[in-house]
């Protein structure tokens, strides 16, 4: 059967998320072309493996090209020195862009994250149109990286769908997880969606999966048909369980960023 897509870059590809992409987006391209700065084991036949740090341009130049679309999950994934979050976060993400320009590819799919708008109270209730509130050093690389797209849109006609992730786990790990899990299988398919909707534009939707409890008004998403599957409730009564309730006047609780909200800044000493 003929695949949707030729080749498919995935930037991040030996990550917890990078590495659930690469098991399950072979369905829809005839090769994967896999890019990290670790080691990616042993590389199937329909894998191509490229280590190399997206800050380097000379390098993302050569890795972007002859792709159908790119899925970009590389970067530093938590909070860090400015310096990393500089040239991991920033400058690959630029690179990435410039690189998808010079080479002719139409489309980026972004996983962003909810610390681009961590900031915002949990009474809120808060769509993709909302200002950004980063709630660290970390978050704001996304809100970089939401708005460059925005500008490789404007002015380029590349295409972009920013994925602002929730919580990405086998299953929720705590209270603040109840409305913020995404599960393996939703994150598959709101790339896969991502990927087959005949057009984007620039758009931000919420990586989340169907839980009732909720920070985020998730309607856009429906523009490119994604409808989640799995729930944070099936897992209620072992996280309510296992975990108290904390302080609400806890920074960690009070904001949709959690403890990324209530740590201090990163690079003060402990």
């Amino acid at each position: 059967m003929t695949k949707q897509f030729k080749r498919i870059l995935i930037t991040g590809a030996a990550g917890r998320l990078g590495s659930i992409l690469r098991q399950d987006l072979h369905a829809y391209a005839d090769v994967l072309r896999l890019n990290d700065i670790a080691d990616l084991g042993e590389l199937a036949e329909h894998e191509e493996g490229f280590i190399c740090d997206l800050a380097d341009f000379d390098r993302v130049l050569p890795l972007t090209n002859d792709v159908d679309l790119i899925v970009h999950a590389g970067g530093v994934p938590v909070e860090n020195t400015f310096e990393s979050i500089l040239q991991s976060n920033i400058r690959g993400t630029y690179n990435i862009y410039e690189a998808a320009r010079q080479n002719n590819v139409k489309r980026v799919i972004y996983t962003s994250s909810n610390h681009a708008i961590g900031f915002y109270d949990r009474t809120e209730t808060i769509d993709a149109n909302v200002a950004h509130r980063p709630d660290s050093l970390y978050g704001l690389s996304k809100c970089f990286a939401e708005d460059l797209g925005r500008y490789y849109w404007d002015k380029f006609a590349i295409e972009s769908v920013n994925i602002r992730i929730g919580s990405s786990f086998e299953e929720p790990l705590d209270r603040r997880m109840l409305a913020t899990w995404l599960s393996f299988k939703d994150f598959t398919q709101i790339v896969v969606r991502s990927m087959q909707a005949p057009r984007v534009a620039h758009m931000i939707v919420y990586g989340m999966s169907n839980n009732r409890e909720s920070l985020w008004d998730n309607r856009f998403a429906s523009s490119i048909g994604y409808v989640p599957e799995d729930s944070a409730d099936d897992y209620r009564e072992k996280v309510l369980a296992n975990h108290p309730p904390l302080d609400p006047h806890d920074a960690s609780a009070r904001y949709h960023g959690g403890a990324f909200a209530g740590a201090g800044h990163f690079e003060d000493k402990k």
